[in-house]
């Protein structure tokens, strides 16, 4: 019998502990930049001396950690406090705009919109089921990627796997439309503010950079994903029986469909004034800002970009309200999601400007549904308590930090990593960053968890062996989001199978082919980022 898995706040704190002790062993040490000469040109270039072998005028004050190791998770609150305020703050938003259902609503209006399409008889031809599942992988993939959708999914999959049953296929199809998808983009990340943005930072990166190439690695691992999905469903369809799943979906096959059909769709004139309102504030933005630079990479461009939304917003909203209010609220999100690239792209928004964003996202879909001031507050309540673990857990990573500096051994341990993985090469070791990150999230699935424990001393380390940030943050991006679909401590994956009831063991015989084929493509994938010159690598 298995012992069961510690708790993730247990597996810190013993990292914490561990940290404590390593800094009784490990000589302390600290990188100085100095200026060098090289082929007759100055250079600056970091020097790494034990504390004993100093140069003048240079101190290191650290000493051996006991008790700090408790002192360490106050100080790693404090170290994190802008990003676990970041995380609470969207956190709290989402929930308000999810207990909307417009999400919901925008979902089963598209699978409506694309069954009508097999009365067609040339999409009939092309596979009208096929151009679903694609569809909807894609846009649940592109949710992971752009904002991270992971715990949203338990919800979709009550509602998609009906849908997969009563299309012929099983509930591993299902899991694979709503979960697998998003994961996919989870993987792929183009603008997670929860792994991208929060590794990002922490490795001292411009917001969101870089990409152009991660957009391609997105693209490459859904081609990749949906064909696996779509090779199986077509074994589905010419005998269900094939599936593993087909005693199991009985259950599914007698169940009637989702409550989600029976939404009432209805716009309170409350939803009118927050049109009016959110118009207003975009027509003083468009005044205020009628020009506005975008940058990618090294490409930049200067467009009316507010202007042309505020138009398109006018317009957009009163076709919105007049179908129902959650369509509106829809635009909303979409809005936040436009504004979110063109402020990182054209303002150089950070985290606090994100979370502002997305709290009047929140409250605006809150009011829309007319939420007074004490339901939105509760509902935004409940979604920080939520995602209160994951931005714990970051607090409590910093402590990890926290300890290993005071202990001066931080530049030590990068130090003799350096020296030891260094001599792989530059493709080699990536792949050695990208197995640790693989590892890592077997035991800690948290994205945001692992940022704040493996950046901090990842994003340095590439520097002293000669691989870019960028790099290693993709590292970290694939370690952490491929293992997410099969490792038994992701409480959301848990949580899907127990949804959908089913096993976990055959999940993981489904499943284990899959995450191969994609471990091995992230490998891939990574090659390019340290052997060619790439845009914000």
């Amino acid at each position: 019998m298995l012992k069961k898995i510690p708790h993730t706040y247990v597996i810190v704190f013993f990292i914490i502990i561990l940290a404590a002790v390593l800094t009784w062993f490990i000589p302390p040490g600290k990188y100085i930049e100095e200026t060098v000469v090289i082929d007759g040109r100055e250079q600056s270039t970091m020097v790494f001396y034990y504390e004993d072998q100093l140069p003048e005028g240079h101190t290191l004050d650290s000493q051996p950690q006991t008790w700090q190791v408790l002192s360490a998770l106050f100080n790693g609150f404090v170290r994190q406090s802008n990003i676990i305020v970041f995380i609470l703050m969207i956190g709290g938003a989402f929930w308000i705009m999810n207990q909307t259902k417009a999400i919901d609503v925008g979902i089963m209006s598209f699978l409506r919109y694309a069954r009508k399409l097999e009365s067609n008889a040339t999409m009939r031809r092309l596979g009208v089921d096929n151009i679903i599942i694609v569809m909807v992988m894609l846009l649940f993939s592109a949710f992971g990627a752009i904002f991270g959708m992971s715990e949203e999914t338990i919800a979709f999959v009550i509602i998609l796997i009906p849908l997969a049953i009563s299309m012929g296929y099983d509930s591993i199809t299902g899991v694979c439309m709503v979960y697998i998808g998003a994961h996919l983009g989870f993987a792929g990340a183009i603008l997670n503010p929860f792994t991208i943005g929060i590794a990002q930072g922490l490795a001292d990166l411009p917001l969101f950079s870089g990409l152009e190439y991660r957009l391609f690695a997105w693209v490459v691992i859904n081609i990749v994903g949906i064909a696996f999905v779509l090779r199986y469903v077509s074994r589905i369809r010419k005998d269900p029986t094939r599936s593993t799943m087909y005693e199991e979906d009985s259950y599914w096959r007698k169940r009637e469909a989702s409550d989600v059909n029976n939404i009432t769709y209805y716009t309170p004139r409350m939803a009118w004034y927050v049109y009016a309102a959110v118009l207003l504030v975009l027509a003083i933005f468009s005044v205020m800002y009628p020009l506005s630079t975008l940058t990618v990479g090294a490409s930049s461009a200067t467009i009316t970009v507010i202007p042309v939304a505020t138009v398109i917003f006018a317009l957009a909203g009163i076709w919105t309200l007049r179908k129902s209010v959650h369509f509106f609220i829809l635009l909303l999100l979409a809005y936040t999601i436009l504004f979110l690239i063109v402020g990182v792209m054209g303002y150089q928004w950070y985290v606090m400007e994100i979370a502002t964003l997305f709290l009047g996202m929140g409250i605006a879909a809150g009011l829309a549904v007319q939420k007074d001031a004490n339901d939105i507050a509760t509902s935004f309540l409940d979604g920080v308590k939520d995602i209160m673990s994951a931005a714990i857990i970051v607090g409590l990573a910093g402590g990890i930090i926290v300890v290993l500096e005071d202990g001066g051994i931080i530049d030590s341990i990068l130090y003799g990593l350096s020296r030891s993985l260094g001599q792989f090469g530059s493709v080699a070791s990536v792949g050695v960053m990208y197995v640790i990150q693989t590892i890592v999230n077997i035991v800690i699935p948290s994205g945001s968890a692992k940022a704040a424990i493996t950046m901090p001393i990842m994003a340095p380390f590439s520097d002293l062996i000669d691989i870019s940030r960028q790099a290693t943050v993709m590292a970290f991006q694939f370690g952490d989001g491929f293992t997410n679909m099969i490792t038994p401590t992701s409480g959301v994956l848990i949580a899907v199978l127990g949804v959908a009831r089913i096993p976990y063991h055959k999940w993981v015989k489904w499943v284990t082919p899959l995450i191969a084929i994609l471990i091995l493509l992230g490998f891939l994938l990574l090659i390019p980022t340290v052997t060619m010159d790439l845009s914000g690598f």
